[in-house]
This record gives C-alpha cells, structure tokens and sequence, in this order.
C-alpha cells in the first residue's frame, strides 16, 4: 500500500515539473509531504511526527506558530490583505533594521532573499559605473543569472554550475574567489581593479553546509574593498536576525555598505529587505534611476510577521541568542562525540544556532573541502534520522538549523536519532 507522501508525490509530478516547487525539497526515493506543524515539530502526510531542523532552511528561528506572530498576523488579516499603497507599519519596521543594523540608513522592502541580492548588485552597478561582481566558490545568493556561477544550495547537490538558459554574457561579468583565501581576492581585485562593481559574500556560508570565516578574512575583504573604493555586500539572508539583532556583521564588528536578508525576519512570511549607505538606496526610483518594483513589496500581512518577529528578538535577545548557542553547542559537541567514539572520519562545525556534519578527514573551509566529503554517508545518515524522527535539510549543502521552540527533551531525541544514524554510516 503506498503511503500517503509516495500517492501525493506521483500526484504532484503530473502538474508541477519533478513534483516539487524547489530543487531542494526533493530526495530519493520520495520527498515527504507535510500536513500540519507546531512549535518545534512538523507531521507528515501519514501523521508521523518530526523534529524539524530545517527549519524553513533559518527562516523559523522562533519555531512553528509562535503565537505573538500569528496574532498579529490575524489582526492584519481582518484589515485587509494588499493595498498596493503604502502603510505606516511599513515605516515602523524599515526603523526596527535601521536601529538593529548601524549600516544601514535607508531600507527597501522586498519579497525574497533573490530579490533583495538582485536589487543590491543593480544597486552597486548604479553606483560604481562598473560592471564586474565578486563572489565567491560556494555562497549561494539566489536564482537569478549574475550569481548563479559556482553557487551552493540547490545547484550545488544536483551538479550545476551555471544554469541552462542563463545568459553567459551575464555570467561572464561575475567573478569568483575562492572562500578564505585572503591572496584569491586580492589577485582578482588587483586584475580587475578598474572594473569591479561590488563584491558580495556570505559572512558564513550557509548554503554549502555551513563554512564559517578564518580569524581576520572578512575584516581583510572590507579593508581592500575600502581601499579600492568597492561596495561590500553582506547577503545576511540567512544570518539577518538569526547570529543575532545585528545579524553577523554584529558578531564580527563589520559594516558592509549593502545588506540583505530575508528568512529569520519574519520567521516564515514572505518578506525580504535590502539596506545600505544613504548615498546607494538613495538611488532606487522613484527618485532615483535604479528601477525595482514589485505589487507584493511590503504586503501588509508579511510586515505584520516581520513587525512582531523583530520585536521578539529585540526583547528576548539577551536570553534568546545565548540558550541558542548554548544548545546548538552541546549538540554539537555530543554528535562530535559520537563520530569519534565509532571511528568515523568526520567535521562538525557549528556557530550560533547552526551546526553541520561532514564525512571528511579534512577540515572543512571552503567549497572545495565541502563537495569531497562523503555525501553518500551523509544520505544515508539523513534516511535513517528520518525514519526516527528527525528532519534535517536533505543536502549536505545545507544547515542544521535549532529554533527557540527546540525543548531539551527534544534535543535529547535528537541525540539518540543521531547516534543510530551514525552507527548506520559506520557499518
């Protein structure tokens, strides 16, 4: 008898191309479908219940219906859906990212991560007069051509580099460093000097695994960046709100003069921003010449979530961030255990309130490192935490991601679900 997951999987394949909505979503032999979620749970199709962290890949960091969210989101509702005019709450909450990021003066809101990276390289084109962007190996910063070149993510697990149907004439202008490697960016700065728009980096890499800087390599970027008059744009999509109110470039004492984010600002709504220097946002139209524009641009039900989530984090911060540490350290630590104890070669690293295991006899620093470790090891790990109650992101592209709703209880679960994943990868 199939299952109920395995009926809506070959249902969706009829009408949705591979039966999912993004690549990510799929693994053999079938994805599982959801059905309804709770605080730090999600049930299938088949009414099983799982840990989930995935999380929205960051976007929940206050878990599953957090209550002070859905209330305001209701309240919202009964007022109204879209407007396509503006409204003041979105003010209120462009000054709540102002406050919270000492970088930005203006913000423009937006609709997705892509989005917001999309408008930020339009943005340092406008600015510079130049044309070439600066990425590096691994970050992965949306689906749209200038940034789809060597990208993590999604394109990363099925293979793809660069995308059919992208154009190479775009692709062409975007240059790639290799992550943590101070003298690749300085090379590819110093060849092209003369041409460089921006250069945009994920602070940690969220998108090939999780990769975090060595000591001083993003102060190195925003120093030769300012040195050679360079926009530096953080794409915080994932790390916005989720490192801290800040997002990373708190943590690391950075100021970039671009910022995105998207995912944890709203914890689960559709809603993304772009910010930065006066003199950049001052650019977009209509009193500028750099043109975005969306109908869903700050819809007034995604900016109530993201009023109510922001505000959460601003007065919880001092108990929230360091509980989030604080857990996702000790699982961590505890899974690091347990792959030593049964001799099994591997890298957990972890930072904040994400973690990630690699089956590697090599650290892992950049995307090199990350695409030889063994994903087939992580694959079958991923089954068997499945089949005992724990959903992490199917790619060992991806993050293990802990949210506030995540109990010690749950932690614990999650431990033993491990340990029988990784003695499974042993043998």
């Amino acid at each position: 008898m199939l299952s109920k997951s395995k009926k809506l999987f070959n249902d969706a394949k009829m009408v949705i191309p591979s039966g999912v909505n993004s690549p990510v979503r799929y693994f053999d032999p079938h994805p599982f479908f959801v059905k309804k979620s709770d605080k730090s749970h999600i049930w299938d199709a088949d009414n099983k219940r799982l840990i989930d962290f995935c999380n929205g890949y960051g976007a929940l960091l206050l878990g599953h219906g957090r209550k002070e969210i859905i209330s305001s989101v209701s309240k919202q509702l009964k007022l109204g859906t879209l407007f396509c005019a503006p409204t003041e709450n979105e003010t209120k909450l462009s000054e709540l990212i102002v406050k919270s990021y000492p970088s930005i003066d203006k913000v423009r809101l937006v609709n997705t991560g892509s989005e917001a990276t999309m408008t930020a390289i339009r943005l340092a084109r406008a600015f510079t007069k130049k044309s070439k962007i600066i990425k590096f190996e691994g970050c992965y910063h949306g689906a749209h051509d200038s940034v789809l070149v060597k990208a993590g993510s999604g394109s990363a697990h099925s293979g793809i580099s660069v995308s059919e149907g992208g154009l190479k004439e775009v692709s062409r202008q975007t240059l790639v460093a290799q992550y943590n490697n101070f003298g690749d960016i300085e090379e590819i700065i110093k060849k092209n000097d003369n041409d460089v728009a921006g250069v945009i980096i994920e602070p940690i890499l969220a998108n090939m695994g999780l990769i975090l800087p060595e000591k001083n390599f993003l102060k190195h970027i925003r120093r030769l960046t300012k040195q050679h008059n360079i926009p530096l744009i953080f794409d915080e999509v994932v790390t916005g709100f989720r490192i801290s109110t800040g997002g990373a470039q708190k943590h690391f004492g950075i100021r970039p003069d671009i910022t995105t984010m998207a995912k944890a600002l709203s914890n689960g709504f559709g809603i993304a921003a772009v910010g930065g220097k006066k003199q950049i946002m001052d650019q977009l139209s209509p009193g500028g010449r750099v043109y975005q524009a969306s109908t869903f641009a700050g819809n007034p039900v995604a900016v109530s979530a993201a009023l109510a989530s922001v505000k959460i984090l601003d007065r919880a911060k001092n108990r929230l961030y360091p509980k989030l540490e604080r857990h996702c350290a000790q699982l961590s630590r505890a899974i690091d255990d347990l792959a030593t104890d049964l001799g099994i070669s591997h890298q957990v690293n972890f930072t904040s309130s994400m973690m990630q295991i690699f089956f590697s006899d090599r650290p892992v620093t950049n995307y090199e490192t990350s695409v030889n470790a063994d994903a087939k090891r992580f694959k079958k790990m991923f089954s068997v935490l499945l089949k005992n109650g724990v959903f992490i992101a199917p790619s060992q592209f991806e993050v293990v991601f802990l949210s506030d709703a995540h109990t010690s209880s749950d932690l614990s679960k999650t431990l033993d679900a491990y340990r029988l994943a990784l003695k499974a990868v042993k043998n």
